[in-house]
C-alpha cells in the first residue's frame, strides 16, 4: 500500500486523545475540536471532567474510560469510538501520563530510584501507546491513512530537573517513534512525537515551584514557558495534511530551550 495516498484534513479524522480529560490532554482534545474532528476522550479516574469536555461538542465528541495499560480496554475503546461515530479510527495522540507530578522535591533521586519506579512510568508511556496504536491499527491500514502523535519531553535532552523513571520512559517512547514510522510508513501511517518542556499549567506541572517557571523562562529566546494550547498547536501540524510526508520526528516545542 503507498504511503502517498491523499491525507485527510483534520475535520475527516476521528482522533483518540488519551488523557484527555484534564491538563494538556483537555487542550489537545480542545485544539482537535477546534478543527472540526470527532474526538474520543480517554480517561481513567476523571469521568466527570471527561463528559463536561464532551458537552461542550456534542455529537463529535465522546468520552470513554479506558486505562490505557490494558490492551483490552483500548480495543473497546476503539470498537466504542467507530461505533458511536461510524468512522474508522485515523488518529491516535498518546497522551497519558500514569500517576506522576512534576514535584523535584518528591522526585525518586538517583539512590532511592527503583525499577518500581521505571516500570511505573514505562507502562503508562510505553506500553501504553503500543496499545492504542495496535488497537487502531486494523482501521488505519484499511484507509490506507493514519497519524500517531506522541507526547514527548525535552528533558532527556536538557534534563533541568532529573525525573529519572518519567524522562527514561518519554526517551524509550522516541525509539519507538522511529521504530514504528519506519515499520509502518508503507501503509500511509506516519508516527512522530511533540516534546514540550515544563508547560504552564498543567495538573503534573501544578506542584512545580514558581521558581522554577521563572529559572525555566529566563533561559528560553522567548524568555517564557510554553502553554498547553501552543503545544496541542504542533500536534495539530503533525495530524495535518501539511505535514503527510512527515515521520519518525521529534518537535520541540518548549521557546527554543532546546534547539536540534
Amino acid at each position: 500500500m503507498s504511503s502517498s495516498r491523499t491525507a485527510l484534513p483534520i475535520d475527516q479524522q476521528t482522533v483518540v486523545v488519551t488523557g484527555g480529560a484534564r491538563g494538556l490532554g483537555s487542550r489537545l482534545v480542545q485544539a482537535f475540536l477546534g478543527q472540526g474532528a470527532r474526538v474520543v476522550i480517554n480517561y481513567l479516574h476523571s469521568a466527570e471532567a471527561a463528559r463536561e469536555l464532551a458537552a461542550t461538542h456534542s455529537g463529535r465528541a465522546l468520552a470513554v474510560r479506558a486505562d490505557v495499560r490494558d490492551p483490552e480496554q483500548v480495543a473497546a475503546m476503539v470498537q466504542a469510538a467507530e461505533g458511536h461515530f461510524g468512522s474508522s479510527v485515523s488518529t491516535v495522540v498518546n497522551n497519558a501520563l500514569v500517576d506522576f507530578s512534576f514535584n523535584g522535591d518528591a522526585r525518586p533521586h538517583a539512590d532511592t530510584l527503583t525499577p518500581q519506579h521505571l516500570d511505573q512510568q514505562f507502562s503508562g508511556t510505553v506500553h501504553g501507546a503500543l496499545n492504542t496504536v495496535q488497537a487502531a491499527l486494523a482501521s488505519m491500514r484499511g484507509q490506507g491513512f493514519g497519524r500517531v502523535i506522541n507526547v514527548g519531553t525535552n528533558l532527556f535532552q536538557h534534563p533541568v530537573v532529573p525525573y529519572h523513571d518519567y524522562t527514561a520512559a518519554k526517551a524509550a517512547l522516541l525509539s519507538l517513534t522511529r521504530t514504528l514510522a519506519h515499520d509502518l510508513g508503507p501503509d500511509g501511517i506516519t508516527v512522530n512525537m511533540v516534546s514540550g518542556g515544563l508547560l504552564r499549567t498543567t495538573d503534573a506541572s501544578s506542584a512545580t515551584p514558581e521558581g522554577v517557571f521563572d529559572m525555566i523562562a529566563s533561559t528560553t529566546p522567548l524568555r517564557r514557558v510554553t502553554t498547553p494550547a501552543e503545544f496541542a498547536d504542533a500536534a495539530l501540524y503533525f495530524a495535518s495534511p501539511w505535514a503527510r510526508a512527515v515521520t519518525g520526528q521529534n518537535l520541540v516545542v518548549d521557546g527554543g530551550l532546546v534547539m536540534n
